[in-house]
């Protein structure tokens, strides 16, 4: 009865998400073409806000759903919370405990908990990475991910974490903006996905990147249609204002991450050709731990056939790592310890991987297989290489 009960939970969930994929834009002067969706959208393709909050509602029972913070537009921040929480912190601040030369001091007396957090959709047009930990959440509480495929490499990985967050939809504002829930392929061409993701102005040309990284906050009144990168406040929290005055999601995440003090956050965009760990600009000293995760990421992608060649030598070799930028993921860094990383998903709207020397284009299955070895490979990384104390000290 409760696996009939979980179907038709299911079932009404993807239908609230189909119902919402046929709503009119609330920008009505998006050309109509753009909001094409696809002809068949997959039922394990859970990218909405609905679907997202819906699921966590019905389908998390090991897990612990709460909302930690509240969006610049007054949305919910909600995340799943697995495993026991690191006691209260140590004796001093992270900043002491680098001076200190001892991470310890900083972390606690269970310094040796092993955290993993990741998070989706900092930027809401980016939705594969919601997928993904929609997906990633089934797998912990069924053992399985929503196509009923088992994940026991998963599964084991987690059973050897203390503690486990997942943040599915981290800027609501922006996702809850964007009025799709799978758009169609539009091939090599990636004007759609762009327009969607980082703004459009007249006759459905591109605000553009990195062009809308000049405009932070974004006037909304500048444009046809802003975009899911920035939050209601028409920032985009990926370069937020740090250190200045942070919109309320940044200030919530942050907070969060300084009560859980996660050894390795993982930053799930969408924006590469293919499956590809960039070097995120944080601490020189955790450079060995960035490449052996990344090194361990783009082997177990590359032998599934999911990267541009199958030669593991060269798409596993962590010095043709993407270098970021001072961005989000430094602040975690800076804010809390971790090793924060972020990864870029092929997109399922635009097909310009060139696989081989042809075009390949990414199914549904490929992206979020991609997506959950990506998440599998780094908390096998965590489970086995003993997290931030093992990482740094001597």
């Amino acid at each position: 009865m409760k696996r009939l009960l979980t179907g038709f939970v299911l079932a009404a969930l993807f239908l609230a998400e189909s119902a919402l994929a046929q709503q009119p834009a609330v920008y009505k002067d998006i050309p109509p073409e753009y909001l094409v969706q696809a002809d068949v959208i997959p039922d394990f393709w859970v990218s909405t806000v609905e679907g997202a909050y819906g699921f966590l509602d019905y389908q998390v029972h090991k897990g612990v759903v709460q909302q930690y913070g509240t969006t610049a537009g007054g949305r919910p921040m909600r995340a799943v919370f697995y495993g026991t929480p690191r006691a209260p912190k140590g004796t001093t601040t992270f900043s002491g405990s680098l001076g200190f030369h001892d991470v310890r001091a900083y972390l606690g007396p269970d310094n040796g908990k092993k955290v993993y957090m990741a998070m989706g959709s900092v930027h809401g047009g980016e939705v594969e990475g919601v997928v993904g930990l929609v997906n990633l959440i089934s797998v912990l509480e069924t053992g399985s991910d929503l196509r009923g495929k088992p994940w026991p490499g998963i599964t084991a990985a987690a059973a050897k974490l203390d503690r486990i967050i997942l943040i599915p939809i981290t800027n609501v504002d922006g996702r809850a903006r964007v009025p799709y829930r799978m758009l169609r392929n539009w091939g090599p061409d990636e004007h759609v996905q762009e327009y969607f993701n980082t703004g459009g102005v007249e006759d459905g040309k591109l605000l553009g990147y990195p062009n809308c990284k000049q405009y932070i906050p974004l006037d909304f009144s500048t444009v046809v249609f802003p975009g899911g990168y920035p939050n209601d406040a028409g920032v985009n929290i990926q370069h937020d204002d740090f250190f200045g005055h942070p919109q309320p999601e940044t200030h919530a995440l942050l907070d969060l991450v300084a009560r859980e003090r996660p050894d390795l956050t993982v930053n799930m965009h969408t924006g590469g050709h293919f499956m590809e760990m960039a070097r995120e600009f944080i601490e020189p000293s955790l450079t060995p731990a960035f490449d052996e995760i990344f090194r361990r990421v783009q082997t177990a992608l590359t032998l599934a056939k999911l990267e541009a060649t199958d030669d593991v030598t060269q798409e596993a070799d962590p010095s043709q790592a993407q270098p970021g930028v001072y961005n989000l993921d430094t602040a975690i860094n800076l804010n809390s310890g971790a090793l924060a990383v972020l990864i870029e998903s092929p997109s399922h709207a635009a097909s310009p991987a060139i696989r081989h020397g042809q075009h390949f284009t990414h199914t549904a299955d490929d992206i979020l297989n991609a997506q959950l070895i990506a998440h599998q490979e780094a908390m096998k990384f965590l489970a086995e290489t003993g997290g931030r104390v093992r990482w740094t000290i001597k």
